[in-house]
């Protein structure tokens, strides 16, 4: 998932941001209400993790704007006030899980993954792509009925791929959406990406379901790739008798 942490005390947000980043995530930091709601509007985040006691807008402000301007993605509150007229507040600002400080990392890397399912179980369960499965709800793959191992990265690029199947996606568009903003447009993550998931879903072949559309992005085949008519051979002729014709002195080989 792409994540929004806004944490205002540096410990705290680069402890999240390594933790999150360890099981896969792409995470951004931001250390003040306002810049939360510019980077929710400007990237594609599926999580927001926000503190409540912050510079400027404080994060009930935050979660209720940005419940208003019509984000969905789940939000998980951090904060010291921890009464029930707290968590209270929280949930009816629009949160959808509260978490207090001090808190262990583990609780809140458990809480990410189950706010992931819940996001999970909202998209359909399964994509099916010619012979290819994906399964968001336990990021399990199979091509063909053969399992396939892919890393949360790796799944995330093709879940991407596969729920927009013959959309070209241009390289900036997908670093964007699967990585932080730390990523620049020009860097090749997207290339070593691809690369691993062709070695993986379509054996190495370049030709396979993942396709680079040069100039332009990738994309995952709409149709099938195509391997060329099956030859049908001509039906041998029939004599009006029912037996097989004898060919004609004509020709027979000398």
């Amino acid at each position: 998932m792409r994540i929004l942490v806004v944490e205002d005390e540096s410990a705290i947000s680069e402890a999240v941001r390594g933790a999150l980043t360890a099981d896969g995530h792409a995470v951004d930091v931001v250390a003040d209400g306002n810049d939360a709601l510019e980077w929710a509007s400007t990237y594609p985040y599926e999580l927001v993790v926000l503190d409540v006691v912050l510079p400027g807008l404080d994060g009930f402000a935050v979660c209720a704007a940005l419940r208003e301007r019509g984000f969905n993605a789940p939000v998980l509150m951090l904060t010291a006030l921890d009464s029930v007229s707290d968590r209270v507040s929280g949930l009816d600002h629009g949160a959808d899980d509260y978490l207090a400080k001090p808190f262990a990392m583990a609780e809140l890397r458990a809480r990410v993954r189950a706010l992931g399912r819940r996001t999970a179980d909202d998209r359909s369960p399964r994509i099916t792509i010619h012979d290819l499965e994906l399964d968001p709800a336990t990021l399990g793959v199979r091509r063909a009925g053969r399992q396939i191992r892919l890393t949360t990265r790796e799944f995330a690029l093709l879940e991407l791929l596969a729920r927009h199947p013959g959309q070209i996606f241009a390289q900036d568009r997908l670093i964007e959406a699967l990585w932080d903003a730390d990523y620049a447009s020009e860097s090749n993550i997207v290339e070593v990406y691809v690369r691993s998931l062709r070695r993986k879903v379509d054996d190495g072949r370049r030709d396979g379901l993942i396709e680079t559309v040069r100039g332009s992005g990738y994309r995952l085949r709409a149709t099938p790739p195509d391997v060329g008519p099956v030859p049908v051979p001509d039906p041998a002729p029939v004599a009006t008798n029912g037996h097989r014709p004898v060919p004609s002195e004509s020709g027979r080989g000398d």
